[in-house]
């Protein structure tokens, strides 16, 4: 147990590999996975106080409004630009039928963020909500996002191997970025695990594999939409390089507990 204690995201990451990795022998993955280790871990870290301040970082909505606009509009900006480029690179326009009837995509994006088994749901809490804010207690933003680039991009790594799931393996390259926008926006948003949660559901709201079903045009466009996402986050280190050199703010870092008194979350 005192392992537990003092390694905490080491052993949050460990337990969400095992089980969301169990079912890939079995040609599926476990998604929700990530959620169940986070809460096994805070449970027996921190207690039911662990698990409330983890619920609280999900409904924590009173922030400023300036970040429900950017959860929603920079991912949506982002399939913009990769449709644009793509048609201007000679691709054929994209087939629309997913965004009818027009509040398709509004629907799409509240069903992403409740569904229990799928991906905003089960990583937002358990990846920002939990892992982000404890490696940042005592690691400026730029080394902690670091640890969890990787780390959550191996924890994905299956999914880019099992051709049910449609991925290719430099498509690990949008999740690398993705996470540096997810970091950015978390701690802008005082901490707020129901902006990132807004923001990872609006960029899976759209379904990029149905846009050109196959042949040169897919495949254009899944490196344009990698390649867009890196410029992001290129961006954000580039342009705002004293957030991610600075120490973290203290909402967030794990609420009701000075960043001194956060044990090590890994070795």
């Amino acid at each position: 147990m005192s392992f537990i204690r003092n390694h905490p995201v080491f052993t949050f990451f460990v337990l969400a590999y095992a089980l969301a990795w169990g079912a890939v022998p079995f040609g599926s993955f476990f998604a929700p996975g990530a959620l169940v280790a986070a809460l096994i871990v805070v449970f027996l870290t921190e207690g039911v106080a662990g698990l409330r301040a983890i619920g609280a970082r999900l409904i924590r909505w009173r922030v400023r409004w300036i970040w429900y606009v950017v959860a929603l509009a920079v991912p949506l900006l982002i399939h913009f630009v990769t449709i644009s480029i793509n048609q201007a690179l000679g691709a054929s326009a994209p087939s629309t039928g997913q965004f009818t009837p027009w509040y398709g995509i509004a629907l799409a994006i509240g069903m992403n963020m409740i569904d229990p088994f799928g991906g905003p749901f089960s990583e937002e809490p358990s990846f920002r909500g939990f892992a982000q804010a404890s490696l940042q207690a005592k690691r400026t933003p730029l080394v902690a996002t670091a640890i969890m680039a990787a780390a959550i991009t191996g924890w994905h790594l299956p999914l880019f191997f099992i051709s049910s799931f449609g991925l290719h393996p430099y498509e690990a390259l949008t999740t690398v970025a993705v996470t540096f926008w997810y970091a950015w926006l978390f701690n802008h948003a005082a901490g707020s695990v129901l902006i990132t949660l807004i923001a990872h559901a609006t960029e899976g709201s759209i379904n990029t594999s149905d846009l050109w079903s196959a042949g040169a045009d897919a495949t254009r466009e899944s490196w344009l939409y990698a390649a867009v996402w890196c410029a992001l986050a290129v961006g954000l280190l580039v342009f705002n390089r004293h957030f991610w050199t600075s120490p973290a703010s203290a909402d967030s870092i794990n609420p009701g507990r000075r960043p001194a008194e956060v044990p090590e979350a890994v070795s």
